[in-house]
């Protein structure tokens, strides 16, 4: 048994009888067998000496266990890394910022203590999935529904704490700006409310963010100081109808008048709902709700120009697809309402874009809902209908890569500006990062409409169990980040063992950011036991000994 960095051997074994004491001995976890659940996966440093990998693991089944824990952490110095459920693949996993860190494992504590139809709105704890809230919804027959990332087994809390998004209307598919309201466990075992909450008895705590003096919820965002045991989290009224609406033009550049009109459509609020380009000449596809299938590959003229090393030539790339008949560019829009509210929408939309030359319009026949239970069996993807699946594993097989087997992804999540411009340049740089390495994938990457004023890739870079090829795609990821930051796009979101990387770029006036961090770290965790180096922040006896 290997003790966390610079505690000793004595102090380790003391606490983990603390522990014990607490949760019970069979929810302190120290067996080889055991800690091999908490490694990531999807590691990009899978054996090598840098992964990151627990000591331990203990498991709290109340708030109150919780805080008796945090208050022996801090009595023997012991690192804990509080995680909910489900996976985090892409970005982590389980495994800690800091190798040697007591996981703290909250999936036990997986009530839904509240839910308001109402007010729309439920309080969770850390351990409660879409699949949990979805099932309840439908147990108690509530008008209600979730918005849910794919695949459903993730935490609803855990998924919003670390930024993540779903795919139906804004603003619910924004997980943190649809939170209201957190219960903290702090660093030194005091537990406080936010907002509304921060009063006894407050009848109001999910259904005013603000509360009195600063908002101080996103301090818990994509952060380590303190461990969240309740979150509110505002649900959306189960809408009448839903159909999807799909709006094409010829064109390579009419990307730059058809994101400027969108961009003005969704700020008046017509446009709501998720809409996903795509490009049907490449066969890149979107994420249609309707689609059977992916698209069928392109031809092997426009996979040549694809291919071109010294980079794609649009304007041949407009000519083919005009000689087969596809255009360059396709939105497919989600439309949520009553079906009146659908038509008016619609005929809104189709009024601005057919200011483009050659756009042409197609709206999908109105779907009443619910979904029958068949046709929900026969779509490919339910996430816009608030239905969590696992779908989005139905892949297919993996790729190679660089003569090895690909075992997972780690992801690059640049945010762009919302233009027309950024997308053109953003899709040539990562494209011909994807074509220089020969990395698997769609022939042009194309951006997510998820945020409501900008753009978001989320780029998967293969994941192998080979060190050497790992190696090869770290650095990858590093020239990913170096043309992002010289183009002034900032990652959101990443794994571990990129969290110094990614703050480094956020240099503003010296590293202004991440000062500031590290002295609220320091002020609100002295002992510094709190997830240190969670997206990079480091408490003050661990800032030049990273690890």
């Amino acid at each position: 048994m290997i003790p966390p960095p610079q505690v000793s051997v004595a102090d380790f074994a003391a606490a983990l009888t603390a522990f014990a004491r607490i949760v019970g001995d069979q929810w302190v976890f120290t067996t080889e067998a055991d800690l091999d659940l908490y490694r990531d996966s999807y590691s990009i440093m899978w054996g090598e000496a840098d992964e990151r990998t627990a000591s331990a693991a203990v498991a709290p089944d109340t708030a109150e266990q919780v805080v008796d824990l945090v208050k022996v952490a801090n009595r023997y110095r012991i690192p804990i890394y509080p995680i909910s459920t489900g996976k985090n693949l892409g970005y982590g996993g389980a495994a800690p910022a800091l190798a040697g860190s007591v996981v703290l494992d909250l999936k036990r504590m997986n009530r839904i203590v509240e839910i308001d139809e109402r007010n729309g709105y439920a309080v969770v704890e850390p351990g409660v999935s879409y699949f949990d809230l979805y099932n309840h919804i439908q147990a108690k027959g509530l008008k209600l529904w979730i918005d849910c990332p794919s695949p459903g087994w993730g935490s609803v809390m855990g998924n919003a704490l670390d930024g993540g998004v779903g795919v139906t209307m804004a603003p619910y598919r924004n997980h943190f700006e649809a939170q209201c309201g957190l219960e903290v466990v702090l660093p030194d075992g005091r537990m406080m409310r936010t907002g509304m909450g921060a009063m006894p008895g407050a009848k109001t705590w999910q259904q005013f963010k603000p509360g009195f003096g600063p908002r101080i919820d996103g301090l818990f965002k994509q952060s380590n100081y303190g461990v969240v045991t309740k979150m509110g989290i505002w649900l959306m009224p189960a809408p009448d109808a839903h159909a999807t609406g799909v709006v094409t033009v010829p064109r390579h550049r009419d990307i730059i008048p058809l994101i400027d009109i969108i961009g003005r459509l969704e700020q008046a609020k017509i446009v709501q709902g998720l809409w996903n380009l795509s490009s049907p000449i490449t066969g890149t596809p979107g994420n249609a709700a309707h689609e059977a299938g992916p698209p069928a590959p392109p031809s092997p003229t426009i996979m040549a120009i694809l291919n071109d090393p010294s980079g794609a030539d649009m304007a041949r790339l407009e000519t083919v697809g005009t000689a087969m008949g596809l255009p360059f560019w396709a939105c497919e829009f989600n439309l949520y309402g009553p079906q009146k509210l659908i038509a008016a929408q619609w005929e809104c939309m189709c009024d601005a874009m057919a200011a483009i030359p050659g756009a042409q319009f197609r709206l999908n026949p109105i779907q009443t809902l619910p979904l029958p239970v068949e046709t929900q069996r026969a779509t490919r993807d339910l996430g816009p209908f608030g239905i969590p699946t696992l779908k989005t594993f139905d892949l297919g097989p993996m790729h190679e890569f660089d003569g090895e087997d690909v075992v997972g992804h780690v992801f690059f999540s640049p945010v762009i500006p919302r233009t027309g411009e950024a997308a053109i340049a953003a899709m040539a740089a990562f494209a011909g990062i994807a074509r220089k390495y020969n990395i698997p994938g769609p022939p042009l990457p194309v951006p997510s409409s998820i945020f409501e004023r900008a753009f978001l890739f989320a780029i998967g870079l293969p994941v192998t169990r080979s060190p050497l090829v790992n190696a090869k795609i770290r650095g990858i990821f590093r020239e990913l980040v170096a043309i992002a930051t010289a183009n002034g796009w900032g990652e959101y979101r990443t794994a571990p063992a990129f969290y110094d990387m990614i703050m480094d770029t956020y240099s503003y006036n010296d590293h202004a950011l991440r000062d500031f961090l590290g002295t609220i770290k320091d002020a609100v965790d002295p002992n510094g036991i709190m997830s240190p180096g969670r997206y990079a922040i480091w408490p003050r006896h661990l800032r030049d000994h990273k690890t």
